[in-house]
């Protein structure tokens, strides 16, 4: 065989394979799709001005700049998100918050202590920035985590405290009800019969050392350990400040994990000061856990470092926002607020504002709602903290801190609607006899303390995040197959834990992960966003905010993927570059299936069929507009077949069916019109262009093709009989 029919057999044969998954994926399996249209049966009603917003977050320093430059503002407001979700980086990064630099210091002289932004007028505000803590307690955070514990950093100038506002002094309640505690994770199981303290003040004069097991779930990156048992000398009734070593038993513990839990505190403070707070909690220099030989001499199971990747694991309950001029963190910078309202993003709508709360103070919180009011911007809205359960804050603890920050607001504000707590997730988690894992529980015990205060009424909003898929190396079809019933479920779950249907729920952010992957960037991206915002609507959502809607890179966050939540890709000279499947798929929602504005919209149960005995891939959301159009959004998460769908509405009150009638519009988003390069450290679309629009007759509807990995809008007028009682729309 010559050289030449070689190659053109090679050729032939790369064709073949090329071809080849097209044709096995040309099999159309049919569904049905019925509308159930019977006047006043909507499942909910939305308007698309509230309904559909943008998160912006914090970013690292030079990002925001660049990010909102004038020309890439002007293309984030075409994908039609209306209000904003503005997003607290600082708060995952453990950071006390200065959204205006210019304020005051409880400690003026050294420019340092509590801090207190300006609520004046002023310069208007461009950029902010977080502080990082000194008395930080946690090892890691979950924004840059480049900072580390100072309880094992191996400096006894340093020390970490507990936030003041969780003593007595602030809550009312005795600090045995509220204890404040320090967990070491020792990485694996050791033998443990030793702890060594070096109290700093206030110190804790009644504590217990307690070992802990995993009850079913052993992943504390998700769950702490939820049984604990105090060692045989680990109840402690009369402590003392200063170094203490302490036996804990005659025999060693093998364990994994040691709390000191804490129940009263000295009050007393390592100088002579006016500011209660500098008293109040317990603070503590120095721990060591391991063991004691025959001679008294102290073995440390434990490693100390100024590193948070060399240092032993530490968590903590709390941690003091008091901090110095000096601890500027100049890598994380949030947009200023005038600067964010100024560019034209939240569209003259109330922002859902956030405000510090774990690592902050009530007079700033205070201040920021009095500076905004004070520029006159809307407000409606306020969300306390950020992801508090996600930092293994005790529900109680947060509920104390949300009572004092409501407060707060609400004595410049009474008008606002304040809620929470940004839920990091709310998958149902485990359950087992002795711990829930799930964030029900954690919803329960945190409204039941409101109750038990007299301020229920505080909390008007929930709120959370929800971003499905952690493990990004897993294939998409079947995380894409379950995503509705994760959150169907999620929900149902919150509700069984005291969520209300009386108050609104906000999605303030949503996405395929949390973390960066090439499906974010692709079609599968796409379809997962649009098939969280008609599902959460179904269920009875009142607003969602897609994240990524500032231009960004591509991020190597796992060993298999690259990628980002993105609604553009960042070209090399600063701006847009490219248009992600997500913008396209935002704007069929914002501009197609919706009728932009601020009127308010039907949402009708849509049901599909199943197809072969197995749950349909397909799912569609029905909506009926102000202008008296039906819309559907029909979603293929099939990755490989297409589907031939049949459309149908059906009247149970007058037991009839219709279709649609005359000419409708047809708009189609599929991997006809985008394809993601195969380079698998740096993806770039070669293919990136709009939906597809066509102008068909309704009739045609009954066989309408559903192309893999798509998205689909069909919009038109349905037979008159089924929608002509239809009650008239109000504006909002």
């Amino acid at each position: 065989m010559t050289s030449r029919l070689k190659t053109i057999l090679l050729a032939l044969v790369l064709i073949f394979q090329s071809v080849k998954p097209l044709l096995a994926n040309s099999h159309s399996e049919p569904v049905t799709i019925t509308v159930w249209s019977s006047p006043g049966q909507a499942v909910n009603r939305f308007v698309p001005s509230h309904a559909f917003g943008g998160a912006i977050d914090g970013h690292e320093k030079g990002e925001v700049d660049r990010m909102l430059a004038v020309t890439n503002i002007k293309e984030m407001l075409t994908a039609g998100l209306g209000p904003i979700s503005y997003r607290l980086r600082t708060e995952l990064a453990g950071e006390a918050w200065h959204w205006n630099s210019r304020g005051s210091w409880s400690e003026p002289n050294q420019n340092q202590g509590y801090w207190t932004s300006s609520a004046k007028a002023g310069e208007k505000l461009s950029e902010s920035y977080g502080y990082r803590l000194p008395r930080r307690g946690n090892t890691t955070d979950q924004a840059n985590d480049d900072g580390y514990s100072r309880l094992d950093d191996g400096d006894l100038n340093s020390f970490w405290k507990s936030n003041p506002y969780l003593d007595e002094y602030f809550t009312k309640e005795q600090n045995s009800k509220r204890p404040q505690w320090v967990l070491i994770d020792l990485g694996k199981e050791k033998a443990v019969d030793a702890i060594r303290l070096h109290w700093s003040a206030p110190f804790a004069r009644v504590y217990d050392v307690e070992y802990g097991r995993f009850a079913g779930v052993d992943d504390i990156s998700q769950v702490l350990p939820g049984v604990w048992h105090a060692f045989p000398q680990g109840r402690i009734h009369a402590g003392r400040g200063g170094e203490v070593t302490i036996r804990l038993s005659v025999r060693p513990v093998s364990t994994r994990f040691v709390r000191v839990l804490m129940k009263e505190s000295s009050g007393t403070a390592e100088r002579q000061t006016s500011d209660v707070r500098d008293r109040l909690g317990y603070a503590m220099r120095e721990i060591y856990v391991g063991s004691l030989d025959h001679k008294n001499r102290f073995h440390d199971a434990m490693r100390h470092a100024q590193d948070n990747g060399d240092q032993t694991p530490i968590y903590v309950s709390s941690t003091d926002p008091w901090h110095r001029e000096s601890d500027k963190d100049e890598m994380i910078e949030q947009p200023g607020f005038d600067r964010l309202i100024e560019s034209g993003l939240t569209n003259a709508l109330p922002m859902l504002v956030s405000v510090p709360v774990l690592y902050d103070t009530p007079e700033n919180a205070a201040a920021e709602i009095s500076y905004l009011k004070m520029r006159g911007y809307p407000l409606l809205r306020v969300e306390l903290g950020e992801e508090p359960d996600g930092q293994f804050v005790a529900p109680e603890d947060y509920a104390a801190l949300y009572i004092q920050f409501a407060r707060a607001i609400h004595d410049v504000a009474p008008e606002l609607k304040l809620g929470g707590p940004s839920f990091q997730d709310i998958e149902p988690g485990d359950k087992t006899d002795a711990v829930n894992t799930g964030k029900s529980e954690w919803l329960r015990r945190f409204l039941v303390y409101l109750k038990q205060k007299g301020q229920l009424d505080d909390y008007a909003f929930f709120s959370f995040e929800w971003y499905p898929f952690d493990n990004l190396c897993r294939p998409a079809a079947p995380q894409l197959a379950r995503a509705n019933k994760l959150l169907s479920e999620g929900l149902a779950e919150m509700q069984r834990g005291g969520l209300s249907k009386g108050i609104p729920w906000i999605m303030t952010e949503y996405g395929y992960s949390a973390f960066g992957g090439r499906v974010e960037m692709d079609l599968e991206g796409a379809l997962l966003n649009a098939d969280v915002v008609g599902a959460f609507l179904t269920l009875g959502g009142d607003q969602a905010f897609l994240y990524g809607y500032e231009p960004n890179e591509v991020i190597h966050e796992q060993p298999c993927t690259s990628g980002n939540n993105m609604l553009f890709l960042l070209g090399p000279d600063g701006n847009i570059g490219y248009r992600m499947p997500s913008f396209y798929g935002a704007q069929l929602l914002t501009r197609e299936w919706a009728r932009p504005g601020n009127e308010v919209h039907d949402l009708y149960r849509a049901t599909v069929n199943k197809a072969r005995g197995r749950e349909s891939l397909v799912t569609a959301y029905a909506v009926h507009r102000p202008d008296n159009l039906w819309a559907l959004l029909l979603i293929n998460k099939d990755l490989r077949n297409s589907r031939s769908a049949r459309v149908r509405f059906h009247n149970e009150t007058k037991g009839a069916e219709s279709v649609f009638a005359g000419e409708v519009d047809l708009f189609q988003y599929s991997k006809k019109q985008y394809e993601l390069s195969s380079d698998q450290r740096e993806p770039y679309p070669i293919r990136d262009q709009p939906p597809e629009h066509r102008r068909v007759k309704g009739s045609m509807i009954g066989s309408i093709e559903l192309p893999p990995s798509s998205l689909t809008v069909i919009r038109g007028v349905m037979a008159p009989h089924a929608s002509s009682v239809l009650a008239p729309k109000k504006r909002l």
